[in-house]
């Protein structure tokens, strides 16, 4: 599915988010950078230790990366140039501030790459894995986040990348809402 949002083509595809050609792909992370599981480890594995010795200097330099907030490395071996790594919340049953740290996820990610003058990003869904947010909330989030964002700021393209034929349907219904259409 694609959409146009001011300028930019918005995405919705089921893919591998480490082969997306885009400028920047976002990464699930886990507030230590150091890799992980899921979405997180695969981009470790095909990006290489490069990414890993990357996070490691952020981790001297700032500690760890607090949940809602992102951070950015290059893309090691990775088609994209760079991977911003951006910490989603634990689902706690929705009264811990998981709505809101989730939209500043993708919020800062999308900051964090208009600052670098990054045009194009692929985005997974964030904390749906074994974060255990549930899918239909989360993508509610993650789209109305990037409409509203991409309404004030000039981008080519914003690409989701749902790793499940479930997640895309998902996500799709959500941009029916969330769009009008």
């Amino acid at each position: 599915m694609q959409a146009k949002v001011n300028n930019a083509k918005l995405s919705l595809i089921r893919g591998d988010i480490t082969q997306q050609d885009t400028e920047a792909i976002v990464n699930a992370a886990n507030t230590s950078l150091l890799g992980g599981g899921g979405v997180d480890g695969a981009i470790h594995r095909a990006g290489g230790p490069e990414i890993l010795e990357e996070c490691k200097k952020i981790r001297v330099r700032q500690g760890e990366c607090p949940t809602g907030e992102a951070v950015i490395t290059t893309g090691g071996k990775l088609k994209a140039k760079y991977v911003i790594h951006t910490v989603g919340p634990v689902w706690s049953g929705g009264n811990q501030d998981e709505n809101l740290l989730l939209a500043h996820a993708y919020r800062n990610s999308l900051t964090l790459a208009k600052n670098k003058g990054i045009r194009s990003i692929s985005f997974p869904s964030i904390s749906t894995g074994a974060y255990r947010f549930p899918i239909h909330n989360a993508a509610w989030i993650a789209l109305s986040t990037v409409r509203d964002f991409l309404k004030e700021h000039d981008f080519e393209e914003v690409r989701f990348v749902l790793f499940s034929d479930g997640d895309l349907k998902a996500y799709e219904e959500i941009w029916q809402k969330v769009s009008g259409e």
